[in-house]
């Protein structure tokens, strides 16, 4: 079964060679490559999920790279960033709200009866999959600790 997510990547590819979006098309090969390394590497075929999990990954990766440049006062490589991440972004699930996240998190500790710090990896462990591109999980882990804590 081929993944929903990786036949819209494919198609904005080739959205973006038309287009003459060199920028766009750079960050959509890079996708494609990170693809298919891991299908090579791991000898599988990717579903939504991993996909999710593997362009979550790349937003992270980037958001560290951005943070990394502007301590280092390189506007113009964490602007390169950002742009890339934004691209990214357009084929992850849409984000989740505030209060989403906040019914979730507060669902999972009375679902697993979490109450110290002892729960907290159950507790995540538990979100991390419906949450997995939709939110930012070391924000959604301090939001846990504040509320086990």
């Amino acid at each position: 079964m081929a993944s929903e997510i990786l036949n819209s990547i494919k198609a904005a590819m080739k959205d973006a060679m038309r287009a003459k979006e060199k920028e766009r098309l750079a960050t959509i090969r890079l996708i494609q490559a990170e693809f298919k390394r891991v299908e090579v590497d791991e000898r599988i075929e990717l579903d939504d999920d991993r996909v999710i999990a593997i362009l979550d990954k790349m937003v992270k990766q980037r958001r560290d790279s951005v943070r990394q440049y502007l301590d280092a006062n390189r506007e113009d490589l964490a602007a390169v960033e950002t742009a890339e991440i934004e691209v990214i972004q357009t084929f992850l699930p849409a984000p989740l709200t505030e209060d989403e996240i906040s019914a979730m998190i507060d669902s999972v500790i009375a679902e697993t009866g979490a109450e110290s710090m002892r729960d907290m990896g159950k507790v995540v462990g538990m979100l991390k999959g419906p949450m997995q591109g939709r939110a930012d999980m070391a924000v959604v882990s301090k939001q846990v600790k504040d509320r086990l804590s």
